[in-house]
């Protein structure tokens, strides 16, 4: 009589830790584009400056900037949309580096989808502080979705790290 041995199938499901910190990544990812389209709209709105910011950051508001200087409220205007639609860039870069390519266990996604963030991050957080405009209403999201988004990078690491030793050597 013939046995017939069974091959185990490949284990093709990445580690756990590598799941979640990947999810977690692409959920700060998506997190990003939501600031980025909060601080859009409210460039139209009466709102005009970012979340968080008020008469105690900046003592003007939109209509005496525009009576001071139409041709200056056109450009802050334009700074806005500019940096919503960077920030927005950025969190898909980093929600679709995050789900297709970290899970996957790719060195270079992660490697990507760490370093954008932290070079806009880098570039962008510094310059609140000296001017006062660290409020927790404007940064607060931003620190959240970033809290988020380490917490991610830490887990995806850790599996990654261990699937690169369970692995044999290319």
């Amino acid at each position: 009589m013939a046995t017939m041995s069974h091959p185990k199938p490949a284990t093709t499901s990445p580690d756990a830790s590598l799941r979640t910190g990947s999810l977690l990544m692409a959920l700060a990812g998506l997190g990003f584009i939501g600031y980025a389209v909060i601080f859009f709209v409210r460039n139209f709105t009466d709102a005009f400056l970012e979340l968080g910011i008020g008469k105690d950051q900046v003592s003007v508001n939109h209509a005496e900037i525009e009576q001071f200087s139409p041709s200056l409220a056109h450009y802050i205007s334009h700074l806005h949309i500019a940096v919503s639609g960077f920030i927005a860039a950025t969190g898909l870069a980093v929600a679709a580096l995050s789900w297709w390519g970290v899970r996957r266990g790719e060195i270079w996604a992660y490697v990507t989808a760490v370093a954008a963030p932290v070079l806009g991050l880098a570039v962008a957080l510094p310059a609140h502080y000296p001017y006062h405009l660290d409020t927790l209403g404007h940064l607060g999201l931003i620190y959240l979705a970033t809290l988020v988004f380490v917490v991610g990078a830490v887990l995806a690491l850790m599996g990654l790290r261990r699937s690169r030793a369970q692995s044999p050597p290319r």
